[in-house]
């Protein structure tokens, strides 16, 4: 169990600390509430081009990395649709540091032209390397622009365009940081082998002098429900979508829209993908790989979005075999799912899988912090030790009503990329 404390700060900023007596090391996990769901369709791409323009320096600290370096610490970030989320760990003598460069840079971002210039360079030649250089990398790119017509989920986190990150201009990311980048608008999170109090004490004289909210904010705060989103209409009709490109074997995916992360369905949905196609006994892996030899590979994910998400079927198809009879296989076990009950064994399986994922994905401090920001940032702190009950309260009736309601066929999505 997580033990953790939450505090609201005067200018709005979310303080949670965990008193973290198992390490020598100390974490500082900074979550603001912007991800790429919150650019405006013409200009995407802004919150990853972030991701890299807050590591460029401020006036007072030119040099963030070597800092972090010269303390003998560690860092990185990462940007999804939903969140954009940064950590530091270092020896926890460098907490107040740690926390010092945080506060820094949340409010004296060195943005100069050529800080601009030079992380456009990085986000483009980033974008031709994943998306455009390697084997199915558009892969998302196109899926989502095929799932979704109103949502801003239809666009992956490097953007729409990346012409909408290189043609930026200088105002344009000093608006998006003035809008986003605020102490009322993140939470940060610090886990250390010290009291609640000598942490918050910390954080205070870190962030305190920051620029005080217009209003007063609320103690119990649901980040990821604050704003409004154009919400993507029941599909009506199936979609599909061919390519081709330079890879080693015809792909297939296969989506279907489903719910929100609130949705009493989400946990079930979660399920249902890995009795498709997460591990070997999985029932794709089965049917297609091991006895169907049909594919190569076979899997099944949900995106995890917090807005209406997607479950997603991938699969690799061998040399000489039909794709469509590999649309037909992942159609059939589809179906079983929504006219047969699951086994409660399988059920169960599955469900032990994922509570032994989340405990070990607690193990480390630097985690424990990352999920304590996130779980604060859906409205429920306390599911930070909560949710894999959540997943156990799953029904085997519980997964055919969620199966029934996403494997519609007319909410079907295919994409195949053939080999050229």
């Amino acid at each position: 169990m997580i033990d953790w404390r939450k505090y609201i700060l005067a200018n709005g900023l979310t303080v949670l600390t965990h008193e973290a007596w198992d390490t020598p090391l100390t974490t500082v996990n900074v979550l603001y509430n912007v991800g790429a769901r919150d650019e405006d369709p013409g200009c995407t791409g802004f919150a990853h081009l972030f991701e890299h323009l807050m590591f460029g320096g401020t006036e007072r600290v030119p040099d963030y990395d070597a800092v972090v370096s010269s303390l003998g610490g560690e860092n990185n970030a990462f940007t999804n649709n939903d969140i954009t989320n940064y950590y530091v760990t270092v020896p926890v003598g460098g907490l107040q540091t740690a926390l010092e460069l945080e506060a820094d840079r949340m409010e004296g971002l060195n943005l100069t032209q050529k800080v601009l210039e030079v992380q456009q360079k990085v986000v483009k030649e980033e974008y031709n390397q994943r998306y455009m250089n390697r084997p199915y990398g558009d892969m998302w790119l196109l899926l989502r622009s095929l799932c979704y017509q109103v949502s801003p989920y239809r666009w992956a986190t490097i953007g729409a365009d990346i012409r909408h990150v290189a043609e930026a201009t200088l105002e344009d990311v000093q608006q998006f940081h003035e809008k986003f980048y605020r102490p009322d608008n993140a939470i940060v999170a610090i886990a250390a082998p010290l009291k609640h109090e000598e942490m918050v004490g910390m954080a205070e004289r870190a962030f305190g002098t920051l620029l005080l909210p217009r209003k007063r904010v609320a103690e119990s705060r649901c980040f990821a429900r604050e704003r409004e989103y154009p919400q993507e209409p029941l599909q009506i009709t199936s979609r599909r979508l061919e390519v081709i490109r330079e890879v080693p074997s015809d792909a297939v995916y296969m989506a279907w829209p489903m719910c929100d992360r609130y949705d009493s369905d989400f946990q079930a949905c979660d399920l249902i993908s890995d009795i498709l196609g997460t591990g070997n006994s999985s029932r794709l892996y089965r049917g297609m790989v091991s006895e169907g030899r049909l594919v190569s590979e076979a899997d099944a994910c949900i995106t995890g979005d917090v807005g209406q998400g997607l479950l997603m079927v991938s699969a690799k198809v061998r040399e000489g075999e039909s794709f469509e009879d590999v649309i037909d296989t992942i159609r059939k076990e589809t179906r079983r799912l929504t006219e047969e009950t699951v086994d409660p064994y399988e059920l169960e399986k599955v469900a032990n899988r994922y509570e032994s994922t989340f405990v070990f994905s607690q193990y480390k401090a630097s985690d424990r912090a990352t999920g304590l920001c996130y779980y604060t940032w859906l409205g429920d702190t306390s599911l930070v030790n909560r949710e894999p009950e959540r997943y156990r309260q799953v029904t085997p009736e519980g997964v055919q009503r969620a199966a029934r309601r996403l494997f519609r066929e007319e909410n079907e999505n295919i994409l195949i990329i053939r080999k050229k």
